[in-house]
């Protein structure tokens, strides 16, 4: 399911908003050559988010709270 979530939300959408990011900033057409270009930009965006952020540990890790009572 992780791996499902990973692609759908990570690149599929990571490559929809860098290919329109593209679009707009630079005015560059829409070819398969700037489709690779927002893909190899979104992907490792994708994988830090989706497999390492979204990681049930990773929140606990960042803010170790102590138990002061």
């Amino acid at each position: 399911m992780r791996i499902l979530e990973f692609f759908v939300i990570g690149i599929v959408f990571g490559v929809t908003e860098d290919f329109i990011a593209i679009k707009v900033a630079a005015g560059a057409t829409s070819t398969l050559d700037t489709i690779k270009v927002a893909f190899w930009v979104a992907l490792p965006f994708a994988i830090f988010s989706e497999l390492v952020v979204d990681h049930p540990g990773f929140w606990k890790r960042i803010f170790r709270f102590r138990d002061d009572n």
